[in-house]
C-alpha cells in the first residue's frame, strides 16, 4: 500500500513539473535568438584609417543614417538591416584581404564600396569569383566596372570628369590660357589626368607641364619648381585631398600664383585644413553632387544627418546614403529566406542590372540612378565648387548652365 502511494505521489509531481507552462525567461531568450537571426547583412568597405580616412568617416556616417531610417521604418520585410564596416585603408593590397573575408562570409549579401578605384579593382576579381555585388559610391576610374557583371557605381567616370574639367576651364575661366597637370601616380590620378589631357587638345588651352607624384608624399618642391618654370595660368591637381592640400600650401609658399583646380578626390574639408584657408582660397573642384536649397529630399537628409552626427554631410555621405538605399531596395524586392546565399546574392545583382532606364531609375537624393550594360551610371552630372572664405561653396557658374 505504501509503495503504491509513493509511486502515485512521484507521478503526480512529475506531471506537475512537466506540465508547467514554459519559463517566460526561456521564451524571451529564444525570441531574442530568433530575432538576432532575422538580419540582412551588408558590408560597407571604405578607408576608415590611413590617408583617406576622412572620406571613410563620411561614408560610414551616411551609411549609418540610411541604416537607421530603414530599420525605424520597419526594416526590410520585417528583418533588420545590419551594416558591417570593413576597413581597406584606401590600399589595394588591404582591399584584397578585406574582399576575401567579405566574400567568404555567408551572412553578407552585398557590398557597398569600395571608395578608392584601386580598392574596387582589387576586390573585383574576388567578388566576381564568388558572385557578390560591389556597389561603389566613390570609384571613378574608367575601368572599374568594365569586364565585371558584379560591379556597379552610382556616380560618373573619370573620362567624363576629366573632359568636364578641361571644358570648364576653357569655357568659364576664360582668362586662363595655359595649364599644367600634377597627378597622383595611381589608377585614379592617371586615368583622370589622361582624360583631362586628351580634352585639352580639343580646346584653346595649352598644356605646358605634366608631373607625377606618389601617394603619401609630403614634399613636392622639386615638381613644383619644374611646374613654376613653365609659368602655367592654372594647375590641375589630379589626386586626393591630403596631398592636394600640401601641394597648394607649398606652391603658395614657393610664390606660385596659378589658379588651382582639383577633381572630386579633393572634395573633403580636410583639404582646407591642410592647405590653410589663405592658400586654398579660390580653388575650384568638381563634385558629383551639390546640396541644393531647392531639393527637399536632400535638405531633409542633410538635416537628419546633422542631428545624428553633429556635422553636415558631404558628397560622399550622400552617395553612400543612396547606395545603401539601392541595396536595401534590392533586398526588399528579391530576398528569399528559403533560398541559398548564392541565389540571394545573384538576385541582388539581377535587380540592379535591370535598372537600365530612367523610368526604372532609383530616385535618391543625389538624383536618378540607372545603369548601362557595364554597371556604369548613365547621365549623372558633374558640378563645381570653389573655396570662398575658408569653405567650399557652389561656384557661381556651372557648366550645365552655359549656352
Amino acid at each position: 500500500m505504501r509503495n503504491w502511494f509513493v509511486g502515485l505521489l512521484l507521478v503526480s509531481l512529475v506531471c506537475v513539473w512537466g506540465c508547467q507552462p514554459p519559463d517566460k525567461k526561456t521564451d524571451e531568450a529564444q525570441d531574442e535568438t530568433q530575432g538576432a537571426q532575422q538580419e540582412l547583412k551588408v558590408a560597407v568597405a571604405a578607408p576608415y584609417t590611413g590617408g583617406a580616412a576622412a572620406f571613410g568617416d563620411m561614408i560610414k556616417r551616411g551609411a549609418q543614417l540610411k541604416e537607421k531610417e530603414v530599420n525605424e521604418a520597419g526594416g526590410i520585410n520585417g528583418m533588420k538591416l545590419t551594416l558591417l564596416f570593413r576597413d581597406d585603408a584606401g590600399k589595394g593590397s588591404e582591399a584584397s584581404l578585406v574582399a576575401e573575408r567579405i566574400a567568404n562570409d555567408n551572412e553578407i549579401l552585398a557590398v557597398v564600396g569600395h571608395f578608392n578605384s584601386a580598392c574596387s579593382l582589387a576586390g573585383q576579381t574576388i567578388y566576381d569569383r564568388v558572385g557578390i555585388v560591389e556597389l561603389s559610391p566613390g570609384s571613378t576610374a574608367v575601368e572599374v566596372c568594365e569586364g565585371s557583371k558584379w560591379t556597379f557605381r552610382n556616380l560618373y567616370r573619370d573620362d567624363f570628369q576629366g573632359k568636364f574639367i578641361a571644358q570648364y576651364i576653357d569655357n568659364v575661366l576664360t582668362d586662363l590660357e595655359s595649364v599644367a597637370v600634377f597627378f597622383d601616380n595611381d589608377d585614379y590620378g592617371r586615368g583622370l589626368r589622361n582624360a583631362f589631357v586628351a580634352e585639352v587638345e580639343n580646346t584653346e588651352l595649352t598644356l605646358v607641364a605634366s608631373e607625377a607624384y606618389e601617394r603619401d608624399t609630403t614634399n613636392f618642391k622639386a615638381q613644383l619648381t619644374s611646374i613654376k618654370s613653365k609659368k602655367p595660368d592654372a594647375i590641375f591637381i589630379s589626386g586626393l585631398y591630403t596631398e592636394a592640400g600640401l601641394i597648394v600650401k607649398q606652391a603658395r609658399e614657393a610664390g606660385i600664383i596659378a589658379q588651382f583646380f582639383g577633381a572630386d578626390g579633393i572634395d573633403n574639408a580636410d583639404f582646407l585644413t591642410t592647405a590653410g584657408s589663405r592658400a586654398a582660397e579660390g580653388t575650384y573642384i568638381t563634385t558629383p553632387f551639390l546640396f541644393g536649397a531647392d531639393d527637399k529630399k536632400a535638405q531633409e537628409m542633410a538635416s537628419n544627418f546633422e542631428k545624428l552626427h553633429g556635422v553636415p554631410p558631404d558628397t560622399w555621405a550622400a552617395l553612400t546614403y543612396d547606395a545603401v538605399g539601392m541595396i536595401a531596395e534590392a533586398l526588399q524586392k528579391t530576398y528569399n529566406p528559403e533560398a541559398s546565399v548564392a541565389d540571394n546574392r545573384t538576385a541582388i545583382r539581377e535587380h540592379l542590372a535591370a535598372i537600365d532606364t530612367s523610368e526604372k531609375g532609383y530616385k535618391g537624393i543625389t538624383g536618378l540612378t540607372y545603369f548601362d550594360h557595364n554597371g556604369d551610371t548613365i547621365d549623372k552630372p558633374a558640378y563645381v565648387k570653389t573655396v570662398k572664405d575658408g569653405k567650399f561653396v557652389a561656384a557661381e557658374k556651372q557648366l550645365g548652365n552655359l549656352k
